[in-house]
């Protein structure tokens, strides 16, 4: 990725698609472009956001099931204050990022937020994608200068805005560099209102001033549970796992009960899926 900031409208290189495409895209509002495992990816993260109404299930889903449509090591989500500089922000991240620290950063760094703010709104609320480290004012500042200690050097931005084209949320993705390609873009142009209502739905329960989450902070299983639901992922039976771990069977169903009213799920099988999405499973 160079380190020129870009705009993302709704258009391709020229070649990539055709003009059948395009016209596809205009009539279908984009979905014709869309693979079939994106597709479906897509619909199946809208149906997951619906079913987020708290910080722990915003984790869960952003750091989860999003991942598969739009990679990222942390989300940063800013949405409007009383002042049009004041923005509040939640912040999401993998386990080896503190993004407490990431989310503190981004407040203090109000010239970023309005250099940002700006660029999505001069370019018609388009997605705003570029480098950490590049010669625009977007690419410099305490906040990118933390991205790129951390690494996380590829920037993708999106919100929404109200009647008057204001801003009301920005959402700021960073990853690896090479993660984010044009298509990305799109998707999260496709996925920011549902990603907008699930994190006003999780602030009900919550408020917004809360620190960031970690994978750490919803991580509810002791070791021991976590090492009996790996031998679960492997397909171990409780007597396999028992005789494995040098415990009875007996012990390793209760062990087992704790887990699936842990993770709020109702089988073996869930749990696993749970684990995984919360990212505190190894496998």
């Amino acid at each position: 990725m160079d380190s020129q900031v870009t705009v993302h409208p709704r258009t391709t290189e020229q070649g990539s698609r055709s003009g059948t495409s395009e016209a596809r895209r205009s009539e279908s509002g984009g979905a014709a472009l869309l693979h079939p495992q994106e597709l479906e990816s897509l619909l199946l993260n809208i149906d997951a956001s619906l079913r987020v109404h708290s910080r722990h299930q915003l984790f869960g889903w952003t750091q989860g099931m999003l991942q598969s449509l739009i990679k990222h090591e942390l989300l940063v989500c800013a949405v409007r204050g009383a002042r049009p500089t004041a923005y509040q922000v939640d912040c999401f991240a993998s386990p080896w990022i503190d993004p407490e620290k990431v989310g503190d950063v981004f407040r203090r760094d109000t010239a970023f937020v309005t250099h940002l703010a700006t660029q999505w709104t001069e370019s018609e609320f388009h997605p705003v994608v570029f480098a950490a480290g590049g010669a625009e004012p977007l690419s410099r500042g305490p906040f990118v200068a933390e991205l790129q200690r951390l690494g996380t050097e590829g920037v993708l931005a999106h919100g929404t805005y109200d009647a008057l084209g204001k801003p009301v949320s920005l959402f700021v993705l960073a990853t690896m560099p090479g993660d984010f390609d044009r298509e990305q873009a799109f998707l999260l142009e496709l996925v920011a209102p549902f990603l907008h209502l699930a994190w006003m739905r999780s602030q009900l329960s919550g408020p917004l001033e809360e620190s960031g989450t970690t994978a750490q902070s919803v991580d509810p299983l002791t070791a021991r549970e976590k090492e009996i639901l790996r031998w679960i992922h492997l397909g171990k039976s409780n007597f396999e796992i028992g005789t494995i771990l040098g415990i009875s069977p007996l012990t390793v169903k209760n062990h087992v009960q704790k887990i699936l009213r842990k993770l709020n799920v109702q089988n073996r099988t869930h749990a696993v899926g749970r684990a995984l999405e919360l990212r505190i499973l190894d496998v």
